[in-house]
């Protein structure tokens, strides 16, 4: 009997050596390849000094005994290299530096029920007249142009027919639950109130324009390519009122779609300081069913000004109400906007 006992004993060990050596490769796998996007795409790679950085993290990564407990190592590595709006995504979770905390002092307590509700996009007239736009975050990995169409025409078809059945003074984009995600679908639904003009572009390390964004005839284009389109549907809207409301949490993609409305005509902006996440964003497969969300750029506006957050014309803070959007003191400052633009 002692043969068999002996011959499992082996065996178990065996195995259990064949899972280390297995683990610590798909460990070495998944970052050498995370390195080396870092190193070609991250907008500051120059500024890091990568044989220290790496050599810092891989001695790390020995003390892990699961490829998805060395994910945590990801945090202290965005650290070092200032990394803060770069995020990996695998599977359900997500994997950041280290955010600056928000606290319940920062927001309200109607903003906080609203938000627990995960809100999702809504377009609808506010007494009899105002058009409303809530226009939440969108995080999604399919960016092929049918799936950003796929998206993006419901959204504007929702806007279209308020405009079309209504007699609206005026329009109210709500930001303040646009935490972060893909903008495209964003401003393409919003395509009306933009027109056919440039709304944005990017800057490199120095802070200089190498793309252009546009809006024309219902496509996106950046740096003449089309990435995407709606089919629009009636007049536009890019000389209306509109009243944009940015809080706290606006974030990244919910800043870019505040930023296309720099330099538009007859607008304002409501609230709060935005996030401060104004870096553009590239996406960047990785093993094992992971994507980067990998910072390349600076986010600018049609004129090619960059902001580190957008700071609203007219603060307002913590006085939310979605209960009742006409005791909202953002909804309130934006009607006396539409009112008196003229």
């Amino acid at each position: 009997m002692k043969y068999p006992l002996l011959l499992l004993f082996v065996l178990l060990t065996f195995t259990t050596n064949a899972q280390k050596i297995t683990t610590q490769d798909s460990i070495k796998v998944f970052y050498d390849k995370l390195f080396s996007a870092l190193k070609i795409g991250y907008l500051h790679k120059k500024a890091v000094n990568w044989r220290v950085v790496e050599s810092e993290t891989k001695q790390n990564l020995t003390q892990y005994s699961s490829f998805k407990n060395s994910l945590n190592e990801i945090k202290p590595l965005f650290d070092k290299i200032k990394a803060n709006h770069c995020l990996v995504y695998h599977k359900q979770d997500k994997y950041s530096a280290t955010r600056k905390t928000i606290s319940k002092d920062d927001y309200s307590e109607q903003w906080k029920e609203k938000y627990d509700t995960k809100p999702g996009f809504e377009a609808k007239v506010i007494d009899g007249k105002y058009g409303y736009i809530l226009m939440p975050g969108m995080v999604f990995f399919d960016t092929s142009s049918d799936n950003i169409h796929k998206i993006a025409q419901p959204l504007y078809d929702q806007i279209a027919q308020i405009k079309a059945k209504n007699k609206i003074e005026g329009w109210i984009i709500d930001l303040r639950f646009n935490t972060g995600g893909n903008s495209w679908p964003m401003l393409l639904a919003l395509y009306d109130f933009l027109g056919d003009h440039d709304i944005g572009g990017s800057l490199n390390v120095n802070k200089r324009q190498v793309n252009k964004i546009k809006l024309s005839k219902g496509q996106y284009i950046d740096n003449a390519k089309s990435i995407s389109y709606i089919t629009p549907n009636g007049a536009l809207l890019d000389t209306s009122k509109v009243a944009l409301i940015t809080g706290v949490l606006t974030g990244s993609s919910g800043e870019v779609t505040a930023m296309a409305f720099k330099g538009r005509p007859n607008t304002t902006f409501i609230g709060e300081n935005t996030a401060g996440f104004t870096t553009g964003n590239i996406s960047w497969p990785l093993p094992f069913d992971s994507t980067m969300a990998l910072t390349s750029s600076y986010d600018c506006d049609r004129n090619g000004d960059y902001y580190e957050q957008l700071i609203p014309d007219i603060a307002v803070s913590k006085q939310d109400n979605f209960d009742d959007l006409l005791l909202d003191k953002n909804i309130q400052e934006a009607i006396k906007f539409i009112m008196r633009a003229g």
